[in-house]
């Protein structure tokens, strides 16, 4: 059994911690469990029965009404209230379904966001945020590796399918290199970053996962491209800073980069170096180049 501190809880729901507290002392669904030195913690059924509470408020369902329903009145609920959830509900869906390694429900809450909102929408408004309580239950050791690799195997091939959809760009379409560099092997993001540039007609050198420096320095010789584009999960700045500034320099193209936000210090920019915060600075990015030629 795992346990989750109220402030884990907080995170993973977004029920704060005054609410929890008062529905504590009205409502005997949520016991939570304590501690020798009396300290709450929550229980996965907890957490899981606080995520479904959180999405069936979300639709405007009291309380009181949802302190009499038995667990599978709840799920029952829940998932007649995903029909015409927004967003945010979604993210907590995946998040249970993945608990659960229910891929069903998991592949049904992506495939109806897809047809409701494109996969565009879908990767940065569900599944982004989705992967960051991913990350936060992960920094936490409370998801187990095959439960991770379980949904981002799901993600990769949601976005794989959506890429070879769409058509290959004329061989005049100004083209970008994307790879993980060596000790690097996350690569929704970089996957997504292929989807939104192939989109937008670029010709994409998708090289994967774990890339040796001097691969990327031959196959920039070779391409010429607009851009070389890569993800870092690493949060040494140093060490990243040096592998961007290498690589812009001794291939003399231009360098984006995204991951995590202490990886960018503005104090040291490059004019040939660009930070993307989201997948919408990617698109700008793009787009304004392609408006250039």
């Amino acid at each position: 059994m795992s346990r989750y501190s109220m402030a884990q809880v907080v995170s993973l729901t977004g029920i704060n911690s005054h609410t929890l507290r008062k529905w504590e002392s009205r409502y005997d669904f949520l016991v939570p469990e304590r501690t020798d030195t009396n300290i709450r913690f929550y229980t996965d059924a907890q957490l899981k029965k606080l995520l479904n509470i959180s999405i069936l408020r979300g639709q405007g369902v009291r309380l009181s009404a949802i302190g009499k329903m038995t667990d599978d009145e709840i799920h029952k609920m829940v998932a007649d209230a995903l029909i015409e959830s927004d967003q945010d509900a979604e993210v907590k869906a995946l998040v249970l379904s993945m608990i659960n390694l229910d891929e069903q429900e998991f592949d049904n809450i992506i495939k109806s966001q897809i047809l409701k909102n494109g996969i565009l929408t879908t990767f940065t408004e569900v599944i982004y945020p989705f992967l960051h309580k991913v990350g936060v239950l992960w920094g936490i050791n409370k998801i187990m590796p095959a439960q991770e690799h379980f949904v981002s195997n799901l993600i990769r091939q949601k976005i794989c399918s959506a890429i070879d959809l769409l058509p290959i760009p004329p061989k005049n379409a100004p083209k970008i290199i994307m790879f993980l560099a060596e000790g690097e092997n996350h690569e929704i993001g970089l996957l997504l970053a292929h989807f939104i540039a192939k989109q937008l007609g670029w010709r994409v050198y998708y090289l994967g996962q774990n890339v040796p420096y001097d691969n990327v320095k031959t196959m920039a010789e070779l391409v010429s491209p607009n851009y070389l584009l890569t993800f870092f999960i690493t949060t040494t700045p140093s060490v990243v800073e040096d592998k961007v500034l290498r690589l812009s320099s001794e291939t003399k193209t231009p360098f984006l980069f995204s991951g995590s936000p202490v990886n960018f210090d503005p104090k040291n920019k490059d004019n040939m170096v660009t930070y993307l915060k989201s997948p919408g600075d990617l698109i700008t990015v793009l787009e304004e180049e392609l408006s250039s030629i």
